[in-house]
């Protein structure tokens, strides 16, 4: 590769490589401890990035979704990896060696800002979702966890509804709240009495967003700051 062809850390950087690997619903990329051997770049569906604590619950730091990229903290922090990376869907990845993405980001100083921003974006998000978790009772968590979830990956309807794709079971719900699987259960339950949401295997239709903006400490920090994420 030239130095500097590429400005971006995008799809045209890691298909220069031509290694694309195809992954089922459900099998794992890359386990916890496993020493990465290059860095992955997400063309199509969607990756759970977790770790298991020491009591034995998994605890979902993230879901990834096409564009993303992929272990970054061992890749340019030179880190060991901790986590898991899943497939929840039907995945699609193209890879590319790790020294010839540092060779990239190096090499392009708008590159490493445009990483940088990224990075210190999303941190912001999950500090603010973090004060939510550390907060709010069981079914505040969950509430705030359902609206980071439909902002993300969301598409509203015609009719107002957001609904937001992706096969997210009472498990991984109650990994990202940080709350046992049967609280997440009882709180989905009444939250669907109440018509607030529709909950099945392939999506969560949020039939009430106003409700759940109300409800999450997420949108009274924001409208306290004047901030958005």
């Amino acid at each position: 590769m030239q130095k500097n062809t590429y400005f971006k850390l995008d799809e045209q950087f890691f298909i220069q490589f031509n290694r694309a690997q195809a992954y089922k619903k459900g099998e794992m990329i890359l386990r916890a401890q496993e020493e990465p051997k290059e860095v992955y770049f997400l063309k199509k569906g969607f990756v759970r990035l977790y770790l298991i604590a020491l009591t034995g619950r998994e605890i979902t730091f993230n879901i990834y979704k096409p564009g993303t990229y992929f272990p970054m903290i061992w890749a340019i922090g030179n880190l060991p990896n901790f986590y898991f990376f899943e497939s929840l869907t039907d995945t699609v990845v193209y890879t590319a060696p790790r020294e010839k993405l540092l060779e990239l980001v190096k090499n392009n100083p708008k590159l490493l800002f445009a990483l940088t921003k990224r990075t210190y974006i999303g941190l912001d998000g999950i500090v603010r979702l973090t004060q939510a978790l550390l907060t709010e009772n069981a079914r505040g968590k969950l509430i705030s966890v359902l609206l980071v979830l439909g902002r993300r990956f969301g598409r509203k309807e015609t009719n107002g509804d957001l609904v937001i794709r992706l096969p997210l079971t009472h498990r991984i719900l109650a990994s990202l709240a940080n709350l046992s699987r049967e609280t997440t259960s009882l709180a989905l339950e009444k939250l669907q009495k109440e018509k607030v949401l529709t909950f099945n295997k392939h999506s969560i239709t949020i039939n009430k967003l106003q409700k759940i903006e109300e409800e999450s400490s997420i949108v009274a920090i924001e409208k306290a700051t004047n901030l958005t994420f």
